[in-house]
């Protein structure tokens, strides 16, 4: 397995539909993406694994070429269930490793086998007359050991975390052998997390960042109000107007400068094209200051709220 860079931007396969995401894939690698992030828990690997073979069918590139992520599901947290969960992922991507491979979220459910449902999602009886959300105590050691087999089995090339707060990070590298190469966490202009990020820096992990232009992924769902975009902040319209770029290309700009990886989302060829082309101007000191001041610690992917009102169980991770 050669191991190569990974870009600075990629594309994030959450809620990109079934019947569009293979094509999708396959377009943004002929756009130029390297960088792919996806989950069990998105419901589409096995067309990101058509998109992928297809390109690589066609001599678009090689697969060492490509830094593909995929993320470990709550419900796959016992040391006995994370290998089978990484291999149905690879199958389904058909690949034969990860480059990085990533606990989604700090939240360990009862296992729920792939032929019962998959993905398993959150609610662990769906036929209940109250479906709930469960837990199940499993240490978060016990599933990071399983991690690291699988780096010495060379199924995946490195391994990572998501969604873990600063003690979780303090916890996790007291106790790993394999130390963690990524977190992966939400931040954009309303919540910038600069501490966090500094810390995970200074113990010698990548940071991407997912939900990058904040709300705009939040709408569809009902978890932002349109009135919460950062594309209409004074600031970024008036960097837009100076460098004639899109408000987007302006925030995904600022991610890149924090030093972060970047995941954008689009189904659309011209924004895919779009999202890639911040690479030819550079914000000032000032100006990223400016929209870094407009953090207000607004967190849209918070399971202390969606758990409660989707799944009946409150069970914040975040202070």
């Amino acid at each position: 397995m050669q191991i190569q860079e990974k870009p600075a931007i990629g594309l994030g396969l959450w809620k990109i539909p079934n019947e569009q995401c293979a094509d999708v894939v396959y377009q943004a690698i002929k756009l130029g993406y390297r960088h792919f992030d996806s989950a069990c828990d998105y419901g589409n690997e096995i067309e990101v694994g058509n998109g992928i073979k297809r390109a690589l069918d066609e001599g678009l590139c090689q697969r060492n070429d490509l830094w593909i992520t995929s993320k470990l599901w709550n419900t796959f947290h016992r040391k006995e269930h994370v290998q089978p969960a990484l291999e149905k992922t690879l199958r389904d991507l058909q690949l034969d490793y990860l480059d990085s491979y990533l606990i989604h979220f700090p939240i360990a459910q009862p296992y729920v086998d792939f032929d019962d449902r998959y993905p398993p999602e959150w609610v662990f009886d769906t036929d209940a007359d109250e479906p709930s959300m469960v837990i199940d105590p499993v240490p978060l050691q016990d599933t990071w050991q399983a991690m690291e087999a699988l780096v010495d089995k060379k199924l995946v090339n490195h391994i990572g975390v998501c969604n873990y707060n600063s003690a979780l990070l303090h916890d996790l590298m007291a106790y790993s052998t394999i130390k963690p190469s990524e977190l992966q966490i939400e931040s954009h202009p309303y919540l910038t997390q600069e501490r966090l990020i500094r810390l995970a820096k200074n113990y010698g992990m990548s940071v991407t960042v997912f939900s990058p232009l904040g709300a705009l992924s939040y709408f569809e769902l009902d978890m932002a109000e349109k009135t919460e975009s950062v594309l209409e902040q004074t600031c970024v319209l008036k960097m837009s107007a100076k460098y004639q770029k899109t408000p987007a290309q302006i925030v995904l700009r600022w991610g890149v400068q924090r030093d972060c990886f970047v995941i954008s989302k689009s189904s659309r060829p011209e924004r895919l094209a779009e999202n890639l082309d911040i690479f030819d101007f550079q914000l000032s000191e000032d100006e990223m200051q400016s929209i870094s001041s407009l953090n207000v610690n607004r967190r849209f992917n918070d399971p202390g709220d969606f758990c409660e009102a989707a799944f009946n169980k409150f069970y914040p991770i975040y202070d």
